[in-house]
């Protein structure tokens, strides 16, 4: 009895070896993606679900490729198919985003058979990700505050605020202009950069002087490396 292991399809021939192959590497340089992601991952919105998924992405693609195969008609039907999925979940980080292709790409090497260049290039993309994460590469350590400031309205008191910025920040900026409480009260925001040495009560107290002692709010801890 003549038992064959090849799997014949329309988009032609590959052996019980090729898929155990694509699923197996996927699933490995898809893991090695994910524990990439885990350890460089600086903020609280970590979400372990979305590390799975980054895993199952890679060998649902690998899948995805195999049974496109070579078949253009083929691959023009599962974009067509696929594009009944809507997906409503906004990415939290834009570094997420890549990590995605990343494993989109990895997926599709590995589906496509070059099992090589999948290797190489998850282990070159992921040892360069984490050298930026080791070496913080492209930070802005900027710290500013952001400064909201409450004058009545009518009254023009932006000479007054401006001087207490000058004399207590090394650099500021307008951010916005509001009315608020029916219009007896206008609002305004700026983002500050305190001078060495200078206090956030200081500037408070300083500004009140000139609001006619409205309500003044300081929040400290901006830092622009986190935009």
């Amino acid at each position: 009895m003549n038992f064959d292991l090849q799997l014949q399809e329309l988009s032609g021939t590959f052996s019980v070896a090729d898929v155990v192959a694509a699923m197996a590497l996927s699933f490995i340089l898809s893991t090695l993606i994910g524990y990439t992601y885990r350890y460089t991952h600086r903020n609280v919105s970590y979400s372990q679900s979305s590390v799975q998924t980054l895993v199952v992405v890679g060998m649902v693609v690998a899948l995805i490729m195999l049974v496109v195969g070579s078949n253009l008609a083929r691959a023009f039907s599962l974009v067509g198919a696929l594009s009944v999925v809507r997906f409503r979940n906004a990415v939290k980080e834009t570094r997420d985003v890549g990590f995605i292709f990343l494993a989109m790409a990895i997926g599709m090497a590995c589906g496509a058979r070059f099992y090589t260049l999948a290797a190489v290039g998850a282990v070159v993309i992921c040892t360069v990700v984490l050298v930026m994460f080791k070496f913080n590469w492209f930070a802005l350590n900027v710290q500013r505050q952001v400064v909201k400031v409450q004058v009545p309205a009518g009254d023009d008191h932006t000479p007054q605020i401006r001087d207490v910025l000058i004399k207590y920040t090394s650099e500021f900026e307008l951010v916005s202009t509001e009315t608020i409480r029916g219009g007896a009260l206008t609002e305004v925001f700026y983002t500050v950069r305190l001078k060495k040495g200078a206090e956030p009560g200081d500037l408070v107290a300083a500004l009140q002087e000139r609001t006619a002692g409205q309500r003044v709010t300081v929040l400290t801890g901006y830092d622009t490396t986190d935009l």
